[in-house]
């Protein structure tokens, strides 16, 4: 595993992930943190607890879009998602464990 630093909305966090997946993680941190500024951006939400939640939401709504029978993931196979999202889902329980 490999240790990467990054920053979203402002706040540091160090994940570990395969160094083969590093590429992708970036560019998942960089869409969270995108979505995450434009949500504080439009002002009306300030808790950076709901700002994720929905940012989590837009992004969810947006793979959920694509994966419908006639968006261009619909014929993808959900086990390779679910592992992916599972992958993230460990990473990011690590780092809330010890921002906590």
């Amino acid at each position: 595993m490999e240790r990467v630093d990054v920053t979203i909305l402002g706040r540091d966090y160090s994940l570990a992930c395969p160094p083969e997946e590093k590429a992708a993680l970036l560019s998942a941190v960089r869409l969270v943190d995108q979505r995450m500024l434009a949500i504080k951006g439009a002002g009306k939400i300030a808790s950076n607890e709901r700002i994720a939640v929905m940012a989590a939401i837009q992004i969810a709504n947006e793979l959920l879009s694509m994966r419908a029978p006639d968006g261009p993931l619909g014929n993808v196979a959900l086990g390779d998602f679910k592992g992916k999202i599972e992958s993230m889902n460990d990473m990011l329980d690590e780092v809330l464990g010890t921002a906590v």
